[in-house]
């Protein structure tokens, strides 16, 4: 009887009182279900024994033991990935590339909109080289032509028709020899061959001179007859835009009288096309 009262005691003693649990808080317990002997505190419906021990399932050795494992075999795994990442992860990362541009390059062509192509038209056949160098020199011709019948383009650049300047020299020599192997009908194939090349050295020799006379025109004068192929130029620039026929053949028998003199001086010569129409403006036709 004493002991059962003893342990009455010892039981109501670890019951904590109302509104306090054994773990700190207050209120009722989470649960209403007790486990253990009668009189068991709040604290053992939770799974735990006296004082707080806990009394649930252990945990399996594997999963105990699972950090251990871990921890041990980090340094082969570690390795192993190394040593594959060096050939793996570059064959990944160029196949992620390859792939991307592949996608934009679909994806690009999807949104431009097709267009039809248009027909091409046919290439016009070209001319033979022999008739682009008759061509080439007819057009040489009319300009070395035009600037011998101008007085005006002579008394300008004088050098251009003295065959004592160099450059005026060799261009009338390759003239004379495309002039020579020109043809009206397509020649052979060696023919035509020389007069090409002939042409091509005479417009580079036209070029040539024409610099050259450029640079000169009336340095190689003295002032005086500076001064009187000036005045000469003058007298020629009045007489083609005077409208009174009687000032314009004035200006040009003045014009003539000077050039004569320069002529008979060794100054200036005009090619015997410039004096031509020089004698036919100054015989009373009215000029275009």
């Amino acid at each position: 009887m004493g002991r059962s009262r003893a342990r009455a005691g010892w039981a109501a003693r670890s019951v904590p009182p109302p509104g306090r649990m054994r773990h700190g808080g207050f209120g009722p317990p989470p649960y209403g279900r007790y486990r253990g002997r009668p009189g068991a505190g709040p604290l053992q419906g939770h799974g735990f024994a006296h004082y707080g021990r806990p009394v649930g399932p252990r945990v399996p050795t594997v999963l105990a033991l699972l950090p251990l494992i871990l921890i041990m075999a980090a340094p082969p795994l570690l390795f192993m990935g190394w040593a594959t990442s060096g050939m793996i992860f570059p064959l990944l990362i160029f196949v992620s590339i390859a792939a991307t541009g592949h996608r934009r390059r679909r994806m690009a062509a999807a949104q431009v909109p097709r267009v039809a192509a248009r027909p091409v038209p046919p290439r016009a056949p070209q001319p033979p080289p022999w008739q682009v160098a008759k061509k080439r020199f007819d057009a040489l011709r009319t300009h070395y032509a035009a600037y011998e019948c101008d007085p005006m383009a002579v008394l300008r650049l004088p050098a251009l028709c003295d065959v004592t300047v160099p450059s005026t020299a060799r261009f009338v020599d390759a003239f004379a020899e495309a002039q020579a192997l020109e043809t009206d009908a397509p020649p052979p194939p060696e023919h035509a061959r020389s007069f090409i090349a002939a042409v091509e050295r005479a417009d580079r020799a036209w070029r040539a001179a024409i610099d050259a006379a450029e640079r000169i025109r009336l340095s190689n004068l003295t002032p005086e007859e500076r001064g009187s192929v000036e005045r000469i130029i003058k007298l020629l620039t009045t007489a083609r835009d005077s409208d009174s026929e009687a000032e314009r053949l004035a200006a040009y028998a003045k014009a003539r009288s000077e050039l004569s003199r320069l002529d008979r001086a060794g100054v200036i010569h005009l090619p015997k096309t410039a004096v031509a129409a020089l004698d036919a403006e100054s015989r009373g036709q009215l000029s275009a």
